[in-house]
């Protein structure tokens, strides 16, 4: 089973706020039209896996709100295929109400971003709402939203931040978008010594010299079973990361520098992370084994590349 754990989508670039639209207008001109209507654009690119996470967001101080209710509507579509998970500011004086009323939609579990919504890990108001996700069984995940606008605090976004939050609540999963990019090696300490914490590598995978350093440094702390497939739609899709992680062995060829274990790497894109965050639905596996121990063809013929010479 390949379960993509995070895809965002969106009505209009304005539900992200002011700051964040008018930045990815202005930064991604040529591909305006592609973020615009991602919610248009997400089911073909989710062909090749079997289901996502989608994700909304909500940032009072950015004036940013996805609608749980935009995202529980989309996935009652297709429930096969997708699951919701609703974004919630703990900042907000409705956040355990937007807790319960998400959890009435069918949401999975939640998002927060400290960053963008301007609040330390480890805040008092917030440290409530995750006391009640923890109650109600529902995973908590982190998100940073990008591109960083100058209202962005990136002091809050440090994944070190949440050790007291694990701490506190040992049996809660949460799990750090994008690997906490920049400080993915704060994120992997995380990753070994707290139980439920895990990561998704959505954004690393487009930089594929950092995903290279980054598995290896995962694999070398015993850390890669904490690491999720996602693929960040509609900033990358599924089809692409997938071939970026496959692929990533290609800089140690006709070198001395170590290899990522190809079984570590499929275990990784083929990890159920329904199962393992807890989460009952009626997804169910339609693809098979994408790639052999020790033959990568079969992963671009699955995602359908073309150059099959950059898998190996």
């Amino acid at each position: 089973m390949i379960i993509d754990t995070r895809t965002h989508i969106w009505s209009s670039l304005d539900q992200l706020g002011r700051e964040i639209a008018e930045n990815l207008r202005g930064r991604a001109a040529a591909r305006f039209e592609y973020l615009e209507s991602a919610v248009s654009r997400i089911d073909a690119a989710m062909t090749c896996v079997d289901g996502a996470f989608v994700f909304g967001f909500r940032s009072d101080r950015l004036g940013a709100r996805v609608p749980n209710e935009f995202i529980a509507e989309f996935v009652a579509q297709n429930p096969r295929r997708y699951v919701g998970v609703g974004g919630i500011d703990p900042m907000s004086g409705d956040a355990l109400d937007q807790i319960e009323s998400g959890q009435r939609l069918g949401l999975v579990g939640f998002t927060v971003a400290p960053a963008s919504q301007g609040f330390h890990p480890a805040h008092s108001s917030a440290m409530r709402v995750y006391e009640r996700c923890a109650e109600l069984g529902l995973p908590l995940f982190v998100s940073m939203m990008e591109p960083a606008t100058p209202g962005a605090m990136l002091e809050f976004a440090r994944p070190a931040l949440w050790d007291e939050v694990a701490q506190a609540f040992p049996n809660l999963p949460i799990v750090i978008g994008q690997l906490g990019h920049p400080w993915v090696d704060e994120t992997l300490v995380m990753l070994a010594k707290h139980r439920c914490v895990l990561a998704d590598i959505s954004g690393v995978a487009s930089r594929p010299w950092q995903l290279y350093n980054t598995l290896l440094s995962a694999s070398s702390m015993g850390v890669m079973e904490k690491l999720l497939f996602g693929s960040g739609f509609p900033f990358d899709t599924p089809g692409s990361a997938i071939e970026a992680i496959y692929s990533i062995n290609a800089y140690c060829h006709g070198t001395q520098l170590p290899s990522v274990p190809r079984s570590q790497i499929r275990a990784m894109v083929e990890r159920d992370s329904l199962a393992l965050l807890g989460i009952d639905t009626v997804i169910a596996a339609r693809h098979p084994s994408v790639v052999s121990e020790d033959d990568g063809t079969a992963a671009a013929e699955f995602v359908g590349l073309t150059d099959r010479s950059r898998i190996r």
